[in-house]
């Protein structure tokens, strides 16, 4: 082999690599929408997400516009159970609502989520209600992949006044996690100066909670990241109480997520539904053969 064939060989692989390395980027780029907003998604969000009722016209088409970028995208799989159409607008919102400051943010990290009946243990098995656990980022084998209980999803989107929402603790261990490391720092978001501050202020926090003098959900004493993902939700369920009880917090947690999130009224619009009108849920059917089937009976 001549210095010729070893150089044209050289410069084939340095063509090829850079080829590669420039389309591997366009691979990873998600599918940006092109149909038109479902409407029955649109009744889902007005009936189920407060946090949607809170925004202008302007921010509800960018909202709506998120929520089909995330599902062109990432898959929503059950794992023996059913889910329909609230179930994907349901999951989809939950990963908007902390990141909708940001209008570029993409989940590049996430493929799919599999939503499970009810909880299930670290070997992802769901008999006799072992393991106890209702959200989980995959890593390893299932890196790539989100493991969320459907009933603590939907109860999360039910329940106003809990501070709890299982399926939005999980997607901010994933914006966490957008760094490198899920460890209650989300450096993507926080900037440098917030950031000593931030995890002082974390730690004296844990110490109220083994105190016994904290209305924090004891659980986010685990760690910093689980601390990080249990004040968001406080955050994004009660911000006024947060802010009362807990100013410093809620100040640190306006500049991470970019929102101001008091001066929002999170109440969902209470809408009658006769019983041959469409079921709220996106079914298709009418409301007495689908999810008024019991009331109706």
């Amino acid at each position: 082999m001549n210095n010729l064939t070893i150089l044209a060989i050289f410069i084939i692989f340095v063509a090829g690599f850079i080829w590669f390395n420039e389309n591997r980027m366009k691979w990873r780029r998600w599918k940006k929408p092109s149909k038109t907003f479902p409407p029955a998604w649109r009744k889902i969000l007005t009936t189920k997400v407060s946090y949607y009722n809170n925004l202008d016209n302007n921010e509800r088409q960018r909202f709506e516009y998120k929520i089909q970028e995330f599902l062109n995208n990432v898959r929503i799989t059950g794992i023996s159970t059913d889910i329909n159409e609230t179930d994907r607008v349901l999951v989809a919102a939950s990963a908007i609502i902390p990141i909708f400051a940001f209008p570029d943010w993409q989940y590049v990290n996430l493929r799919e989520v599999l939503l499970y009946p009810n909880q299930f243990d670290r070997d992802f098995k769901t008999e006799g209600g072992a393991g106890g656990i209702l959200g989980m980022v995959g890593s390893g084998y299932m890196s790539g992949k989100m493991i969320l209980s459907k009933r603590a999803l939907r109860h999360g989107f039910s329940n106003e006044s809990d501070k709890k929402n299982t399926a939005i603790h999980e997607f901010v261990h994933l914006i966490d996690k957008a760094d490198g490391s899920i460890d209650g720092i989300p450096a993507v978001l926080l900037e440098k100066q917030y950031t000593i501050p931030w995890i002082d202020l974390i730690k004296h926090k844990i110490d109220e909670i083994y105190e016994g003098k904290s209305d924090i959900n004891p659980y986010g004493a685990t760690n910093k990241s689980e601390f990080f993902a249990v004040i968001s939700e406080y955050f994004f369920e009660r911000p006024k109480l947060l802010k009362a009880k807990h100013p410093k917090l809620y100040e640190l947690l306006e500049e991470i997520f970019n929102q101001e999130m008091t001066s929002k009224v999170l109440k969902k619009k209470s809408k009658n539904i006769g019983r041959n009108d469409p079921c709220p849920c996106g079914s298709a059917e009418k409301f007495k053969r689908c999810c008024g089937k019991e009331h109706y009976k």
